[in-house]
Order: structure tokens, then sequence, then C-alpha cells
């Protein structure tokens, strides 16, 4: 059994990229893992002012809940990101959390494998390159992760605009894999 955390970074009801992330958490549950999922809506989580005190300290200096995500994304096994695609890049929310998890970077972590699931406006399969390219960058930082799956699904502007999508199946499929 894995520990898997999903973090589904939109912050609208009803979000595409959030009902991604709850199929892909019941793929996993459904194949015996420990899920959890956070969602960013509601949380506070100020911006990085790059102090990189965080780096001799272990600790960011601001008071947020950024400390307990950080905590549930180095004790999971696997990492799933859930995000829309805002002008071909990962939602502000999801970038931000990214940046304050630069105190990460010193400690001992568990996970290894990383997932991606993104939903776009636009349809072309390339929009969402620059976040999957984004979630490289950070993934690069943690040498013994990967990126293991990617599931895209775009057309999807509306909430709940997903609803009878393919990539849904997708998602649980992907979920049920790792």
């Amino acid at each position: 059994m894995k520990k898997v955390v999903v973090i589904s970074t939109s912050l609208r009801v009803g979000s595409n990229s959030d009902m991604l992330a709850d199929k892909f958490a019941e793929g996993a549950k459904a194949s015996g893992h420990d899920v959890e999922k956070i969602s960013l809506r509601g949380k506070d989580i100020k911006f990085c002012i790059g102090c990189l005190s965080c780096q001799t300290t272990g600790a960011c200096v601001f008071k947020d809940d950024v400390p307990a995500i950080m905590d549930k994304v180095l004790n999971a096994d696997v990492v799933c990101w859930a995000t829309p695609i805002y002008y071909y890049e990962m939602s502000g929310q999801m970038k931000t959390l990214i940046d304050r998890m630069n105190a990460m970077y010193p400690k001992d972590y568990r996970f290894r494998d990383i997932y991606l699931l993104t939903t776009a406006a636009e349809d072309d399969e390339a929009t969402p390159q620059r976040a999957e390219s984004g979630l490289c960058g950070w993934i690069d930082c943690f040498g013994k992760a990967s990126l293991k799956g990617h599931v895209f699904s775009g057309g999807v502007s509306d909430a709940r605009d997903i609803e009878g999508n393919d990539t849904l199946q997708e998602a649980y499929e992907m979920g049920a894999r790792v």
C-alpha cells in the first residue's frame, strides 16, 4: 500500500481539474492505497519572498498552511498535482505552493512518483506543455522522483464541463496504476 497525496490547485467550486483529481484519488483508493486529497481552496498560502532562510533552518519564515501540506508531501510515496491551465501555464496557486516548498529541498523525502492532471479551455495537445515543464523543474530538484504520468483534458472551460469526458476514466485508471 502506498501513501498518495493529491493536490487540487483550482479555487473554483466544481472545477474540471478538481474532478480529475477526484477520479485519480478514486482509482488509487480502489487499488488499496491510502489516499489524501488536499484542496488549496480556502488555504492560507503566502508568496515566497526569496529570503532562503528555509535552506538553513528547514522551515519557512511564514506561518500559514504550507508546512502542513509540505509535511504530507514529504511523507507520501506518490504526489499528484491537479491544475487548470491559465495562459498556457499552471495555476498561480500551484506555482506559489511549489515556490514555498523550497524548504523541502534539503530534507529527506519519500515520494518517487509524481503525476499531473491538467484542464484547459484550449484543446490543443500542446496546451499543457509549459505547466508540465514547470512541474518537471520542481521534480528535477528531487533526484529520486520522476513524472510518471499526465492526463490533459482540453476544451473544458465552464465548471463541470468535463462531466462525461473520457479523460475522467483516464485519470481513474492512472490512479489505479500507482
